[in-house]
C-alpha cells in the first residue's frame, strides 16, 4: 500500500487495481504516460483471485475474444523479460464436450475464424476425449473440441507482476482507496483526497457500471454470481486433467491438487442452493461417473462482470476523456495483456 498522498493530477487515472487494471496501469507507465492507480481493496482482491487461475485461447463461437487471448498468451510467454516477474504457466490444455449434434455443426461452422484467429484447436472424438480426460463417460459425448494451448497459472502473480512493473515505470498504485465521485472536469474524489486526471480508465471489474455512472458513461453491465467448488479426495487418485466444459450446461471441471474443482456458474433465481447442487451432481454421474455421489463443497465465491454479449466492452466515451475495459464474464486472466496494450493505444492516441 502506497503511504504518501495523491498525486494533484496525473494523466491517466486507473480506477481498479485487478488484472486488467494493473495491466493498464503497466503499459500506460511503460509507454511514459503518468499514471496512476486507485483501488479500493487490495490488488487483485476482486474478481482476479476468484477464477479457476486458467489462461486459455479457444473461446466457442467467440473467436474474437480467442484472437485477444492468443496475443495475451504470447505476453504471458514473455512475462519475465517484460516484468522481471516469472508466471510459471503449467499446460493443462482445454478441452468442451459436445453431446449435441448441433454443438458439431456449430464447431464446424465457426473452426476457419478460430484458426484466422490463431487459435489451436481441432475436434477430436470421443475415444480421444476420454483418452485425455479419463474421468470422461465416452458413451455420453459424441465429440470435442480440444484445444492444447490452455495453462495453469496464479492470477495474482499476474496482478503483482504488473504491478511492481507498473511502479518501476513510475506508476503510482493507490490501495483502499474507492472512488467516491467524479466531476464532469475529471476531478476523481476519494476519502484519501481528490485528482484531476487528464484521462479516467475504468477496470473496476462488477463495480464498473457504476463508476462509469459516477462519470454519467453508461456501460450495460450485467456482473453476476460464480461459486466454485470442490470434491472430496476422488475415490481413486487422477493423473492431472485438462480444463474440461460440458457445452450443454457450462459445467466445468479441472484439478486442483488432489481434488477436483468445478463451477456451473450459481443457482438461478428462485432456485436452492440444494437444487443447483442436484443438477451439478447430475450432470457429474453422466459424464463422470467415477465423480458419482461425490461431496462437494464451496471453495469460493465472486462476481464477474459480464456484459450482455458475454464480450469485452473496451473503448472509449466519445465526449470526454473516459476510457473502458469491463465485461470479460472471467475471462479476464485470459485476455488482460491485450486489454492493456489497447487502453494505452487509445489513450496514447488522444
Amino acid at each position: 500500500m502506497t503511504l504518501s498522498a495523491l498525486p494533484a493530477r496525473a494523466d491517466a487515472v486507473v480506477i481498479g487495481g485487478g488484472v486488467i487494471g494493473t495491466s493498464a496501469a503497466y503499459h500506460l507507465a511503460e509507454a511514459g504516460v503518468n499514471t496512476v492507480l486507485l483501488e479500493r481493496g487490495s490488488l487483485g482482491g476482486g474478481a482476479s483471485a476468484h477464477t479457476a487461475g486458467m489462461v486459455r485461447t479457444y473461446f466457442p463461437g467467440n473467436p474474437g475474444t480467442g484472437q485477444m487471448a492468443v496475443r495475451s498468451l504470447n505476453a504471458y510467454h514473455d512475462f519475465a523479460r517484460h516484468t522481471g516477474s516469472p508466471l510459471g504457466l503449467k499446460r493443462l490444455g482445454f478441452m468442451a464436450l459436445f453431446t449435441d449434434e448441433q454443438q458439431i455443426a456449430d464447431f464446424e461452422a465457426g473452426h476457419q475464424a478460430q484458426q484466422a484467429a490463431g487459435v489451436q484447436v481441432g475436434l477430436i472424438s470421443a475415444r480421444e476425449a476420454a483418452r485425455l480426460n479419463p474421468l470422461i463417460n465416452e458413451r455420453a459425448v459424441l465429440a470435442a473440441a480440444w484445444s492444447p494451448e490452455a495453462y495453469h497459472v496464479d492470477g495474482l502473480d499476474i496482478v503483482r507482476g504488473y504491478a511492481a512493473a507498473a511502479r518501476n515505470h513510475g506508476a503510482r498504485l493507490f490501495t483502499h482507496t474507492p472512488v467516491t465521485r467524479i466531476d464532469d472536469d475529471n476531478t476523481v474524489h476519494t476519502p484519501q483526497g481528490s485528482i484531476k486526471a487528464g484521462s479516467i480508465v475504468c477496470t473496476a471489474g462488477p463495480w464498473s457500471g457504476e463508476v462509469a455512472s459516477m462519470a454519467s458513461v453508461d456501460l450495460p453491465m450485467r456482473p453476476h454470481a460464480i461459486e466454485m467448488l470442490f470434491t472430496d479426495i476422488p475415490p481413486a487418485p487422477h493423473r492431472e486433467l485438462p480444463m474440461t466444459l460440458h457445452a450443454t450446461s457450462g459445467l466445468r471441471i479441472r484439478s486442483w491438487k488432489d481434488r477436483i474443482l468445478l463451477a456451473m456458474g450459481a443457482p438461478k433465481d428462485a432456485e436452492t442452493r440444494e437444487a443447483w447442487l442436484g443438477r451439478i451432481a447430475g450432470h457429474l454421474g453422466t459424464l463422470f461417473p467415477a465423480l458419482d455421489g461425490i461431496g462437494l463443497h464451496r471453495a469460493w465465491s465472486g462476481d464477474f462482470d459480464a456484459s450482455p454479449t458475454n464480450t469485452a466492452f473496451i473503448g472509449e466515451h466519445p465526449t470526454r476523456r473516459f476510457l473502458y475495459a469491463a465485461g470479460f464474464t472471467g475471462a479476464g486472466l485470459c485476455q488482460a495483456p491485450a486489454a492493456g496494450e489497447k487502453l494505452r493505444d487509445l489513450l496514447i492516441a488522444k
